[in-house]
């Protein structure tokens, strides 16, 4: 059975006419991390064809330029600001956020979008600025800080939303190698990563239960065609546009407003990794990534 998201004409007045919105206007504040390529290019030009206020986040000052230029093409009037900054590095991450409290005056939507992935040399471990394991860092620790970091504005602006997106590829974080030193391989540091930020995900929806704000993380569409699939020698079997519905669904959708600590296979709410449910290793999980997020 195939699952249907609203066209986007009708998903725009549906979002002007709910509540749930809250936002002046009814036009909605979100941050696209990652919004430069693949999926968050998509994102970002489904989004503004909607109406919203766009944040979009990137590394290459020319690469937002031109995203920016795309998304007038499909929405001129639509306000578009853009943020620049490196998740591989946290304290770019912290000043970024800083410069997004200062500037905004809401924040209703936080999509992580940003990835690193199996990498063109998968056997070659690489590190962020901070010295912590590539993927771990961009994958994780960034989402993390940037959350926290943003939850003034996110709280203010509640009813609000983070959707984290992870991934089908889940593997088992191995506590006796957190930062994946021995043996490495990208693609199994990604799968990490990713079990990492859904663990993430349901420990912050517990903490934030009852203030407004919702997290959630979905697998968007199995092998997207991006840089990063194609980077790593895999064969694409869909387009971008695939995973974007998904994603803007679980964003933007009033019948999902109440939705949170859940992970989504595309449309469909379903179990993670089995580690995601183990108490112990979520809580040795968050007590290393509260240490090295700061």
């Amino acid at each position: 059975m195939t699952h249907a998201f609203l066209p986007l004409g009708a998903a725009a007045r549906l979002i002007r006419m709910n509540d749930s919105t809250n936002t002046p206007g009814g036009s909605p504040t979100v941050l696209v991390t990652g919004a430069t390529q693949g999926m968050g290019r998509g994102l970002a030009l489904d989004l503004a064809a909607r109406g919203c206020t766009l944040l979009l986040h990137g590394r290459d000052q020319g690469r937002l330029d031109a995203v920016v230029a795309d998304v007038r093409a499909v929405a001129p009037d639509v306000t578009v600001r853009t943020y620049l900054a490196d998740l591989a590095d946290l304290d770019a991450v912290h000043a970024m956020a800083a410069r997004i409290r200062g500037a905004e005056p809401r924040l209703d939507v936080l999509i992580h979008n940003a990835v690193a992935g199996g990498g063109a040399e998968p056997l070659k471990r690489e590190v962020s600025r901070q010295g912590h394991e590539l993927r771990f860092a961009v994958n994780h620790l960034a989402p993390y800080a940037l959350t926290r970091a943003l939850l003034p504005l996110l709280t203010a602006s509640a009813p609000a939303r983070v959707v984290n997106v992870a991934s089908i590829g889940q593997e088992t974080i191995d506590f006796d190698d957190v930062m994946f030193e021995r043996d490495y391989e990208g693609l199994h540091a990604y799968c990490r990563s990713k079990l990492a930020l859904i663990m993430a995900t349901f420990e912050l929806a517990a903490e934030l239960d009852g203030t407004g704000v919702t997290v959630n993380a979905l697998h968007p569409a199995h092998l997207m065609d991006t840089e990063g699939l194609r980077a790593y020698g895999l064969a694409p079997a869909v387009g971008v546009e695939e995973g974007v519905r998904p994603t803007v669904r679980l964003a933007l959708d009033p019948a999902l407003a109440a939705t949170t600590g859940r992970y989504f296979d595309r449309f469909t709410d379903t179990r993670a990794h089995e580690q995601a449910y183990d108490p112990d290793a979520r809580r040795r999980l968050m007590e290393i990534t509260r240490a090295l997020a700061g």
